[in-house]
């Protein structure tokens, strides 16, 4: 039998290497970068169950007073809705640059942190306004620095929430996906605000302000204080941190003294309009419960 293969017959030299250059022509543009291939938004429906759960986890954590007064019921709920949350963060690694910013805590279970409502909810003259977390990672690999940042007062010799503030300074790095190491550096007292009060005490508006009652003033408005925690001698304290959810708005994070909520400050990069709302009623109601 007579087989030909005529689709199998030699092509021209020439033509091949047309068509190879109209190829390379053609196929820088069908490679997308990897960064685009990426960042594939969640399934819309996946996108509004997130939404519901972290606020259902707002709601439950709402009147609290920031995890100082909670009854057995509402930590497991909690807990429960903290848990149902951090599902959607299980196994993917720490977004640095989102990392990157002011969060103001809205909730905690750490015993360091509640002592601090504790007092001030027995001394009527000790104030704890806002409590944050600032982290300086952008751009970053392996880690950066933290502050956390309490505001507090004492009337009525300060001004009230905000009368001076306590920085407590670390590195941190990553040491998995999720867990980062702080290593603490320094305790420091700034922004020390005198009350209206106090400033006349000092210096009498009716009286021409001496040099002295100048100097005063100015010491107070600049002063600042601060104790380094490491050393060569005693080594640097630290522990472990394990950030456990992050988005635009919100971070969750879970320690040896237990959990905290945190939420962006800038309210306007949530991811929904509903959670945008919510946040920003849950700070005015922070506002009325810290002043009251």
């Amino acid at each position: 039998m007579d087989l030909t293969f005529s689709s199998l017959a030699p092509i021209p030299v020439q033509t091949v290497q047309s068509r190879l250059s109209a190829h390379r022509r053609i196929l820088p543009k069908l490679i997308l970068p990897r960064a685009t291939v990426s960042a594939v938004a969640p399934p819309p429906a996946q996108a509004k169950e997130l939404e519901s759960r972290k606020f259902n986890l707002l709601q439950a954590i709402q009147e609290t007073q920031r995890g100082l007064i909670t009854t057995p019921e509402q930590r497991s709920a909690i807990e429960e809705a903290l848990v149902q949350v951090e599902e959607y963060g299980v196994g993917s690694p720490i977004d640095l640059e989102k990392l990157d910013g002011t969060w103001r805590l809205n909730y905690t279970s750490a015993g360091d942190v509640l002592v601090l409502f504790e007092a001030a909810n027995r001394l009527p003259f000790l104030q704890i306004g806002q409590i944050y977390q600032k982290f300086e990672c952008k751009y970053r690999s392996n880690g950066g620095i933290v502050r956390n940042v309490v505001r507090w007062s004492i009337e009525p010799l300060l001004e009230e929430q905000e009368g001076a503030t306590l920085l407590v300074s670390a590195k941190f790095s990553l040491l998995s996906k999720r867990n980062i190491f702080l290593q603490f550096e320094e305790v420091a007292l700034e922004n020390v605000k005198i009350s209206e009060q106090l400033q006349a005490l000092i210096a009498p508006a009716i009286l021409p302000r001496t040099f002295l009652s100048l100097q005063i003033l100015q010491f107070l408005r600049t002063f600042r204080a601060q104790v380094p925690v490491s050393g060569p001698s005693r080594g640097s304290p630290g522990g472990l941190y394990y950030l456990s959810y992050l988005d635009r708005d919100m971070l969750l994070g879970r320690a040896v003294g237990g959990v905290s909520v945190n939420l962006d400050i800038q309210a306007t990069k949530a991811t929904s309009p509903k959670i945008s709302m919510y946040i920003g009623q849950f700070c005015d109601w922070m506002k009325l419960s810290d002043s009251g």
